[in-house]
């Protein structure tokens, strides 16, 4: 059962977004803010006191354009948060989706808000909540469960040649298949970050030592490994430059 918070400077559409939350059976509380600032100081509240507190916070279903701070602005400060809730965008504006990714938003949903578009971000909300509280796979194991015909099998991290993201899931891919788990991307990338993999793309989470090539052609980057080549985008080719250099140099 969710908690949530809705902020939107324009009352009517504010009210209209807490009655359709509100009768959603996963949704526990739907409160309303009226504006950023209000909204900070509530959500620091909730964070101060913890997520078994009457106040907590699992969600923030955030407008882009108000006055004063944006709703972009918010989210860069909860990014500070060291628990910060979980942030859907909830605007008319369609120019902002990237920002709202790259800020790690769990989903970006239109004005005016149907019923079925905010029932599935918040299904989406549901499953990443209940993914904290029970993680999939502890950084301490060496394998991670796959479902294959109703069977679960455990398979080796050292196995998996790198992974790619599948909208709130992953594919893991190793020399032998591919499986598909229910863990978003950025999930394994914090739990497998001690474990020799890196990001190279917003679609792609590869292990350093299974790269066979590294390629440059007209100014962009890719890697090969195995018979699969994988673009690197411009954000992550230098500190993968970097990574490769200092291996190579052991």
């Amino acid at each position: 059962m969710l908690r949530v918070l809705a902020v939107d400077d324009e009352e009517p559409a504010l009210e209209e977004l807490l009655y359709l939350l509100r009768a959603d059976p996963r949704i526990r509380s739907a409160e309303g803010a009226t504006g950023a600032t209000e909204a900070l100081r509530r959500i620091g509240g909730a964070v101060d006191a913890g997520p078994e507190d009457a106040a907590a916070i699992d969600v923030v279903f955030l407008d882009i354009h108000m006055a004063g701070l944006t709703g972009l602005d918010v989210a860069q400060l909860l990014a500070g948060f060291a628990a910060p809730p979980l942030i859907v965008f909830v605007t008319a504006h369609e120019d902002f989706a990237v920002q709202a990714f790259d800020l790690k938003a769990v989903d970006y949903v239109l004005k005016p808000v149907r019923r079925e578009r905010l029932a599935e971000a918040v299904r989406r909300v549901a499953e990443q909540v209940a993914e904290r509280s029970a993680p999939v796979h502890d950084t301490s194991q060496d394998q991670i469960p796959v479902e294959l015909g109703g069977v679960i099998r455990f398979v080796p991290i050292d196995d998996i040649a790198y992974a790619e993201a599948q909208g709130d899931y992953a594919r893991l891919h190793t020399a032998t298949g591919s499986h598909l788990v229910r863990v978003p991307l950025t999930t394994l990338e914090e739990r497998w970050r001690t474990r020799g993999f890196v990001r190279i793309h917003r679609r792609h989470l590869v292990a350093l030592g299974r790269i066979d090539e590294l390629r440059l052609d007209a100014g962009s980057m890719s890697v090969r490994i195995g018979t699969a080549e994988l673009a690197v985008s411009r954000r992550h080719t230098r500190a993968l430059r970097d990574l490769l250099m200092r291996q190579g140099g052991r």
